[in-house]
């Protein structure tokens, strides 16, 4: 019996199942605003002036859309999710396994991190046992995540106007008692802040989205309707929203500016918090099911409900959450964060440049089924990773999400340019299912081209 449902978890979405410009823009919205957004912005409010801080988040919103539309379009140009697309896309089967295990449990911890958030902050708004609104939450977004794109899409039609509409209406009320003039012209109130420092910051807290935004657009039905509807994202959340948290911690003078953004508690306040929650936690857990049912095919070659996965791993993230659990990991998640945008920089180096393993893709692409074969290890992949990984995590200038991703797309580009960049061998795979198909006959590059039947016994 089907659990939930699978959305294509380990296969292409089809074109007749991908969806419109104007439901996918508002689940890129959906990832636009948050309390934490405001926060940001009024903290960078603190240390720069309005010029300043404008002039970084251009910065950190140009990085940002340059990563989402390279990977996103390769998302959607094959249809399918990023983990899916790491076998074909540099990594090959093994080597996107273990992408597959960091992506889930970076972004199950942070859904369970966010989840205690929530927690406290409806035990502090509304009263009772922060334990028990955890367990609310996370049973809510299980349920919703379980049932896949279609259902998530509906919170995003429904939350997106609605969070908006309250947030604007609390942040007009406070500034409205304010001279506009007065805030535009106050000096900073803390330590200054450099734009490069800013842009950090900024680009750094959402490149994993950038990077696993392929679970999204692989539903879109044109390349432009993704550099479009990422723009219209970014516009919402670093321009309007980022530089509204600056006028408010201008206000304030501090970088406590959740309070007036929830409306100072009551009910629209409570609302806020749920729909924050809501409409940008589906997306830890959806992307982390995603990885997980990659991985499991990958390693054990076994196709698992999506549905499934999700329960198990969200139950998981909200008990862990329940007990406070998480919170002395996040140290810990924040390293596994550092190791996810090299990925993003070898996807696109091969993707878009070298190539050196994407052939199976185009050779099917047309076809909308999966390739017929795939490549087991990558040495130079993984080699590159762990490069990356070191310049991101170890050298103190720059901004470290992006000194990993071009360090690895640099040095990836370099590796296949001399020939360095080739599998261990090729597995054949079923083209319905994506799983491999056990046979005593190697794949090899050349075997089952376009037109050969390749299916499982």
């Amino acid at each position: 019996m089907a659990v939930g449902r699978d959305d294509n978890s380990t296969t292409r979405v089809p074109r007749s199942g991908r969806f419109g410009f104007w439901s996918m823009l508002l689940q890129w919205l959906a990832q636009s605003g948050s309390i934490s957004q405001f926060v940001l912005g009024a903290t960078l409010g603190l240390g720069m002036s309005l010029k300043g801080a404008f002039l970084s988040f251009t910065l950190g919103a140009v990085v940002l859309e340059v990563v989402i539309f390279a990977i996103g379009a390769a998302g959607q140009r094959e249809g399918m999710n990023m983990t899916l697309l790491t076998r074909f896309a540099g990594f090959g089967r093994n080597g996107s396994a273990l992408v597959s295990l960091v992506i889930a449990v970076s972004l199950v911890g942070w859904f369970g991190v966010q989840n205690g958030i929530f927690g406290n902050s409806l035990h502090e708004m509304a009263g009772g046992p922060a334990w028990v609104w955890c367990l609310i939450a996370g049973a809510a977004i299980t349920l919703l995540v379980m049932y896949g794109f279609r259902f998530m899409m509906v919170l995003a039609k429904i939350s997106v106007p609605l969070f908006f509409g309250l947030v604007g209406f609390s942040v007009w009320q406070a500034l409205s008692k304010h001279s506009m003039h007065e805030l535009l012209t106050s000096p900073v109130a803390g330590e200054p802040i450099t734009i490069s420092a800013a842009a950090t910051i900024i680009a750094g807290g959402y490149m994993t989205g950038a990077i696993t935004s392929p679970d999204m657009t692989r539903f879109n039905k044109k390349p432009w309707h993704v550099i479009i509807q990422s723009s219209c994202s970014m516009i919402l959340s670093e321009y309007i929203v980022g530089m509204t948290g600056v006028l408010l911690g201008h206000m304030a003078g501090s970088a406590d500016v959740s309070s007036i953004v929830l409306g100072s508690s009551g009910f629209i306040g409570l609302i806020i918090v749920i729909l924050a929650t809501a409409k940008v936690n589906d997306w830890n857990l959806y992307s982390s099911s995603l990885g997980i049912v990659n991985f499991i095919q990958n390693v054990f070659n076994k196709k698992v409900q999506r549905g499934l996965v999700t329960i198990i791993v969200g139950v998981a993230g909200t008990i862990l959450s329940a007990l406070g659990f998480l919170d002395h990991f996040k140290d810990f998640l924040s390293v596994l964060g550092v190791a996810i945008p090299p990925v993003g920089g070898i996807i696109v180096a091969e993707y878009w440049f070298m190539r050196r393993l994407r052939a199976p893709l185009d050779e099917t692409r047309e076809a909308e089924v999966m390739p017929n074969r795939v490549a087991t290890w990558v040495p130079a992949s993984l080699a590159v990773w762990a490069v990356a990984f070191c310049v991101g995590y170890f050298v103190p200038w720059g901004i470290p999400t992006l000194n990993s991703l071009g360090t690895a797309l640099i040095l990836y580009c370099i590796l296949g340019s001399v020939g360095l960049v080739r599998p261990t061998g090729w597995v054949r795979m079923d083209q319905r299912t994506g799983a491999e198909i056990d046979d005593a006959e190697p794949a090899t590059p050349e075997a089952a081209r376009p037109g050969s039947t390749v299916v499982s016994e």
